[in-house]
């Protein structure tokens, strides 16, 4: 008798399942709109202090050897922290941990009011790293959530809204920093992360589905400890590794090779470890075993790694080679964005991803050769081609790689891959800096910006040859199968 009558508790999860008003609507706005809004706020604080730099400096007298480290500092933090909190998305839940990361980006908001030194506005980037890191992996661990649960297809404009999001406001984010620095100076551009957050924070509170909705997944791993299940030993190994490897990159002219010794001594340990870890935080085997999804972080570090080549050194060059002031790079920047936007929201609605990948991989070919014609006297309109070229393949690459990483895994690390997506874009943006200060020295030059060029066109031709071989791609969209955990 006992087996055939559910137990109370069992009665009322039912109730709640069936009360759920993300029901009727599996994803209508009161799921989508929480998880695009959160990830817009990583994107925005990288941007928006690129023109805080300058203010900042002479503001707190330094130079600008340390003020790469507002920059540094973001990118450190969310190269660790988008696979950490996406690790916990995936083992505590999605909402806990977007609501905690909101809470972490608004103290941070004021953490430079209540230390106004350059110590306190570099922990203030750290933190907001660590925060805003937290929404994106739970974002897409939300929505495979959401699918499992109900048995329905994700529809590819939900996942294409989080890249297009993320894009919009990475674009946003000078223009908004500008006009808030000229108005109330540069302690805003993080005094404003606290109404952003705390909107974040109000709607997925309100919205997001609770965890305790969330489909069953392995029962060996919800039995584990909190810190085997986690996997402290790898995460640590994992943000060494990173650390120790962006560092070095960050400027190669220092000639600090015990980093790189370190970041490989890491890396080794990082593999053994997780070969024997019962819940490993980066599952190597998988990795090893599942090339389609390898495959994709490798393309993300190359078409990024090529954008952020172009969009910094390009910008360097055309204001101290070119001649053009700041305001008007700013405009000759802005197609790029256009582009990329455009291209995002057309592709967002599609299933199939090899089309726009090879798109994204071939297109910066064509790019760098109009880079190797380029120079002092070049027309403005093959200046505004150039960003243009480059911010097709990037708003391509966003959406399609995204939806082809969220097809590659299962439900269980949803979350981790998300967040590894993200690490993958960060270190090839440290590259690209890396690359940038390497060829140009003290200052930009035009034989620079040709050999930044030819460079381009190596990667695009690499990222090309793992797309159009890639046989995985061609797989018809698996995004209907949402029992996969």
């Amino acid at each position: 008798m006992t087996g055939a009558v559910p137990s109370r508790r069992e009665g009322a999860r039912a109730a709640r399942l069936a009360r759920t008003s993300h029901d009727a609507r599996p994803f209508g706005p009161r799921f989508v709109v929480p998880l695009l809004f959160g990830p817009l706020l990583n994107p925005i604080n990288t941007t928006m202090i690129a023109v805080a730099l300058a203010p900042i400096s002479t503001d707190l007298g330094i130079g600008a050897d340390q003020a790469i480290w507002l920059v540094a500092a973001l990118y450190l933090a969310s190269a660790i922290g988008q696979p950490t909190m996406g690790k916990l998305a995936d083992r505590v839940g999605p909402k806990k941990v977007f609501v905690s990361g909101m809470v972490v980006v608004m103290l941070a908001g004021v953490l430079p009011e209540v230390l106004p030194s350059f110590g306190g506005a570099v922990a203030a980037r750290v933190l907001i790293g660590i925060g805003t890191s937290a929404a994106y992996p739970a974002a897409m661990t939300a929505i495979r959530n959401q699918s499992d649960r109900l048995g329905v297809a994700t529809p590819p404009l939900v996942l294409g809204g989080l890249s297009i999001s993320s894009l919009a406001s990475a674009a946003a984010g000078p223009a908004l920093a500008g006009a808030l620095i000229g108005l109330f100076g540069w302690h805003s551009i993080f005094l404003v992360n606290v109404p952003l957050a705390g909107v974040g924070l109000v709607l997925s509170l309100l919205w997001m589905p609770s965890d305790s909705l969330r489909p069953a997944r392995d029962p060996t791993a919800t039995r584990l400890s909190f810190a085997r299940a986690v996997d402290l030993p790898g995460l640590a190994l994992f943000a060494v590794t990173i650390a120790a490897l962006l560092v070095f990159l960050l400027d190669l002219r220092q000639g600090w090779w015990w980093l790189l010794g370190l970041a490989v001594a890491a890396l080794v340990g990082l593999v053994a470890w997780e070969l024997r870890a019962v819940a490993p935080f980066v599952d190597v085997r998988v990795l090893a075993a599942n090339g389609p999804l390898t495959r994709t972080y490798l393309r993300l570090f190359l078409v990024y790694g090529i954008a952020y080549t172009v969009t910094y050194g390009f910008s360097q060059w055309v204001q101290q080679v070119g001649g053009i002031g700041s305001a008007q790079a700013g405009l000759i920047q802005l197609p790029g964005a256009i582009v990329a936007g455009v291209a995002s929201f057309v592709f967002a609605r599609r299933s199939a991803v090899r089309l726009p990948l090879v798109v994204a991989a071939t297109v910066p070919i064509a790019g760098g050769a109009l880079l190797l014609t380029t120079a002092s006297g070049s027309p403005v309109w093959a200046l505004v081609l150039v960003p243009a070229l480059f911010g097709l393949p990037q708003g391509l690459a966003s959406v399609s790689n995204q939806a082809a990483l969220y097809r590659q895994v299962p439900s269980s690390m949803i979350g981790t891959a998300a967040g590894l997506s993200r690490t993958a874009i960060y270190v090839g943006a440290i590259g690209a800096s890396s690359l940038i200060g390497g060829v140009y020295g003290d200052a930009p030059t035009t034989t620079g910006l040709h050999t930044l060029a030819a460079v381009v066109i190596g990667l695009a031709v690499v990222a090309t040859a793992l797309t159009v071989f890639d046989g995985s791609l061609r797989a018809p969209s698996r995004d209907s199968a949402p029992s996969r955990r």
